[in-house]
């Protein structure tokens, strides 16, 4: 849905003559503008576009901490659904923009975080089938994100605007009923003792050690997906204008790319997979923090690419092919089968257990910040050259996966798995000792 919203905001509803219509939208303005100047219909799309996309990485922590100590996961997933699905409806009508965007982020907070943890559940602490498993679940979600723009996006654009967002809230609903009918083979909700507080022993040195620098890397993590993040923000407002949309006589949609995007990250997912499978039975496995590392060099490419599309548009070209999406997209996508998958992987298992929904949470936190990062980063894209924007981009994205390899050289080990307990017994030979696991 994210093209179709940032479509939806920039070339219709945010319009002077629009506008007027949306409950609470004067206020929304005037807030932003209090701190950002005077904004185009264009400019303010991006911002809001932006809050909305960090609100929905920010506020899981919050349902991760719901979740944690008082109404278990399911529930909280269960919830998330149906308001999400009720956020999209609300999105049919032009008047309910602002309660429509606050059932979504308020599901997904509910939703995002508990759905991720339930998956690292399924393995035990040090099992190493776990960052692949988040691949699979990444895999899955790639499979809607092909569907709903093809869907969602071409109802939207073609059709009605609330034709896209109605049939959104249909296929949530799909969605909630598959989930409910698997629910028995997911592992099931730890709330018998404690519920309403933080049961458990302190915390010991090593998790400490670990949570502190899980917290460390936040601030990187949330520059490393400025350049991915775009797709979402300004790319699509640059294709408008820079990229011929018209194939065989078909004016593509806008919201099509986004399916590119879906199909490569897809195709992308399954090659990692694969690839990480086979790199760990030839070669010494590469641990989380070394392969996140690795894949935000890959991903500072994909806006360094734009750049030459960008030069040749600046230098007298005409408008450059819809192929060049396929690049963007295709470089992103090797870099988000890793550094997503394996950085949820990492937060999952290096953080206590009692502690895994929260720290869910706050891993999402960075996406937060730099969404919000994204959206602002954004609003230089009508002051500055194409080839000068995406190159910034890829500057802050590289540096950021230059300090995280700094990071994993100093501290890849206190992230590695402690060792089994010794099993201590007393024998007719005196005493014996074994490692079992726990």
């Amino acid at each position: 849905m994210q093209t179709l919203l940032i479509l939806y905001l920039s070339d219709y509803l945010f319009l002077p003559e629009n506008s007027a219509h949306v409950w609470g939208f004067q206020e929304l303005r005037s807030g932003i503008e209090s701190v950002t100047g005077p904004r185009s219909p264009e400019q303010l799309a991006s911002i809001v576009f932006g809050l909305y996309a960090g609100l929905v990485y920010l506020l899981p922590i919050f349902g991760g901490l719901l979740a944690d100590r008082w109404i278990g996961r399911t529930r909280s997933v269960v919830i998330g659904a149906i308001a999400m699905a009720m956020g999209h409806f609300l999105m049919a009508f032009e008047s309910s923009l602002l309660p429509a965007l606050t059932l979504l982020v308020l599901g997904v907070a509910a939703f995002k975080g508990n759905i991720a943890v339930q998956v690292s559940d399924l393995f035990k602490e040090g099992d190493p089938r776990r960052a692949t498993a988040f691949q699979i679940f990444i895999l899955s979600v790639q499979a809607a994100a092909i569907i709903a723009p093809l869907v969602c996006g071409t109802l939207g654009e073609k059709v009605a605007w609330h034709w896209g967002f109605g049939a959104a809230g249909f296929g949530m609903l799909i969605g909630l009923a598959v989930y409910i009918q698997g629910l028995k083979y997911l592992p099931r909700d730890r709330l018998e003792r404690g519920r309403g507080r933080t049961a458990g022993p302190r915390l010991t040195q090593a998790e400490k050690s670990r949570l502190a620098i899980l917290f460390l890397m936040m601030p990187v993590l949330t520059v490393s997906i400025v350049g991915y993040g775009q797709f979402g923000n300004a790319f699509p407002l640059w294709s408008r204008g820079n990229m011929d949309m018209v194939v065989a006589g078909f004016a593509v949609p806008l919201t099509w790319l986004q399916a590119v995007d879906g199909v490569c990250r897809l195709a992308s997912m399954v090659a990692a997979i694969w690839f990480w499978r086979w790199w760990d039975t030839k070669y010494k496995p590469i641990n989380d923090l070394l392969k996140i590392s690795c894949a935000c060099l890959v991903a500072a490419s994909a806006p360094a690419l734009l750049m030459i599309p960008a030069f040749l548009i600046e230098h007298g070209g005409d408008k450059v092919s819809i192929l060049w999406t396929v690049a963007y997209s295709l470089v992103n996508a090797m870099a988000f089968a890793t550094l997503v998958p394996v950085g949820l992987a990492l937060y999952a298992h290096a953080s206590p257990r009692r502690l895994q929904g929260f720290m869910i949470g706050i891993y999402f936190l960075h996406i937060f910040v730099g969404n919000i990062l994204v959206g602002w980063l954004a609003g230089f894209l009508s002051e500055m050259s194409g080839t000068s924007f995406w190159g910034l981009h890829a500057i802050l994205v590289a540096t950021a996966g230059g300090v995280l390899l700094v990071i994993n050289l100093m501290f890849s080990k206190i992230f590695k798995p402690a060792p089994p307990p010794v099993h201590v017994s007393l024998d007719k030979r005196g005493i014996s000792g074994e490692r079992t696991p726990v």
